[in-house]
């Protein structure tokens, strides 16, 4: 297809897909059965990491998950008791178990009992500012360069910071560094930064931008977007979910990953 036909045919496909239908056979409808922004992020920090497999299975696994937790994950974080994580015992989905998810409790409670969103898991500066390192204004300077890429690899670092985590959990939260296409932490990001008036994604952070976001490029984005000749990279990795938001940049530069309902909807139906 020549630019302005492909183009036009994504945006149709973008209008089609991004709409509140779509939420109720995707992981993203786990963090919509919440209004708290807290639990939002939780929720939705949960369905994203657990996104293996068919989406029917990720969904009723996330639902058992925060049922195990009384349908209040940022209450049961902040304010859960030894007996409490009991419950939590024995909960699988693939190849994650009880023992990542009691790490991924004690995460959150620490990050929430020294702020407010879990954007700030996200954003160096906001660890630099809360350690008192750092003045406000230098590290606004500091900040005004950082990169996705950047985001997501403090991430990993600032998420594994707990003493005794256990090192199986890591392969559960992936990295730039390690050449991961973070195809599960970049939905995450889509999810929570980008906004619109669509329904879908939350819009509910403001530090990171739509524009900086990075595709998430699972196994439906990666096979489309190589036939419709966004992806030349001969293996998928992070660099080629670099390449892929490139060219989707230069259909709409200010949000590029807007573009991930349609190819992600081209897959699964198999229209291409």
């Amino acid at each position: 297809m020549q630019f302005l036909e492909l183009k036009n045919f994504l945006d149709q496909k973008v209008a089609q897909y991004n709409q509140p239908d779509f939420i109720s056979n995707d992981p993203v409808c786990i963090p919509h059965l919440f209004t708290r922004k807290q639990d939002i992020e939780i929720a939705g920090f949960f369905a994203a990491i657990l996104a293996w497999g068919q989406r029917k299975t990720i969904i009723n696994k996330c639902k058992e998950l925060l049922g195990r937790m009384g349908n209040s994950p940022y209450e049961f974080m902040i304010h859960h008791s030894d007996d409490d994580l009991k419950g939590l015992l024995n909960f699988k989905h693939r190849t994650f178990n009880d023992t990542d998810l009691l790490y991924f409790v004690s995460f959150f409670k620490s990050h929430y009992q020294r702020f407010d969103s879990l954007e700030q898991a996200f954003v160096p500066k906001q660890s630099l500012l809360s350690d008192g390192i750092l003045s406000n204004a230098f590290v606004d300077t500091l900040s005004a360069g950082i990169s996705i890429e950047d985001s997501l690899n403090y991430f990993r670092s600032y998420f594994f910071s707990l003493e005794d985590f256990p090192h199986r959990t890591k392969k559960h939260i992936s990295s730039p560094t390690q050449k991961s296409t973070c195809k599960r932490l970049n939905m995450f990001l889509r999810w929570m930064v980008r906004k619109d008036n669509q329904g879908v994604d939350f819009g509910i952070w403001n530090t990171l931008q739509p524009a900086d976001l990075i595709c998430p490029c699972d196994v439906h984005v990666d096979r489309v977007g190589r036939l419709l000749g966004l992806i030349n990279r001969k293996q998928t990795d992070w660099l080629t979910a670099v390449e892929l938001t490139q060219h989707l940049k230069q259909f709409d530069a200010n949000d590029p990953v807007k573009y991930d309902f349609a190819l992600f909807g081209l897959g699964v139906e198999k229209i291409l």
